[in-house]
């Protein structure tokens, strides 16, 4: 079975809705069975690649809120994570373009990679004093490195701004094709959806409808049709 979840690493709900996504997917029988894919999806692609801001001052802007408000919302972010046992900053995060992680995550993708680098990109955009925009690209090169990629790989990538461009995009309008207007979105076997960073119980949900509702194979009678098997290729006796 396939999982495909789009999610931006700029997205707090979506490092939330991973962690209690994978609490789910570790209780389930199948686990092993399962094949995770992370899609891309920007919640700011118009904003220009040097445009950096307090994640306060992002918030005040683009929603409308109080700076009183923006900062109660992140508290109540940061005891959300930390009920999945994520570490959380409230205070001093900044926000910027997050495309470039988008296209390395799918180099990442290409090399078996893809898990490891996106939540080593949350961990860095959420928890940890660095930033992930300001620092520039080496920043980047340095977790991509972490998540086991090549950093002459990485700056090749990031030196060309073409390079995995399409693919991102692809997903992006794929995402638009299902109807998945925020993040995270989790798409079960092109089967069913699931919005929204969802207690660990409706996910475990999902994963077992969804197992349950895969389509057995359907064999159209052959009656004595030749075949070749383990034992060699069956030969008409005239």
């Amino acid at each position: 079975m396939r999982v495909e979840i789009w999610s931006d690493i700029a997205c707090p709900w979506c490092y939330v809705g991973k962690a209690r996504f994978e609490k789910a997917l570790e209780a389930f029988p199948h686990r092993e069975q399962v094949e995770v894919v992370h899609r891309s999806f920007e919640l700011d692609p118009g904003r220009a690649k040097g445009d950096i801001q307090p994640v306060i001052t992002m918030l005040t802007k683009k929603y409308g809120m109080s700076a009183a408000q923006a900062r109660a919302g992140e508290e109540n972010l940061g005891a959300q994570a930390a009920a999945e046992g994520l570490a959380y900053r409230t205070e001093g995060r900044d926000h910027g373009n997050t495309f470039d992680m988008h296209r390395l995550l799918h180099l990442a993708k290409e090399q078996g990679r893809q898990d490891e680098l996106i939540q080593i990109l949350y961990r860095a955009n959420f928890a940890e004093e660095r930033s992930v925009f300001a620092e520039g690209e080496e920043r980047l090169v340095e977790l991509a490195v972490e998540a086991g990629l090549d950093a002459d790989d990485v700056r090749k990538v990031l030196a060309d701004p073409d390079a995995y461009a399409d693919d991102v995009r692809a997903d992006e309008r794929e995402a638009a094709e299902l109807g998945a207007g925020g993040v995270p979105f989790f798409v079960l076997d092109r089967k069913f959806g699931v919005s929204g960073a969802q207690p660990a119980e409706v996910f475990e949900q999902a994963l077992t409808q969804a197992w349950g509702a895969r389509s057995p194979l359907q064999l159209v009678d052959q009656g004595d049709a030749q075949a070749c098997g383990p034992d060699g290729c069956a030969v008409p006796q005239h």
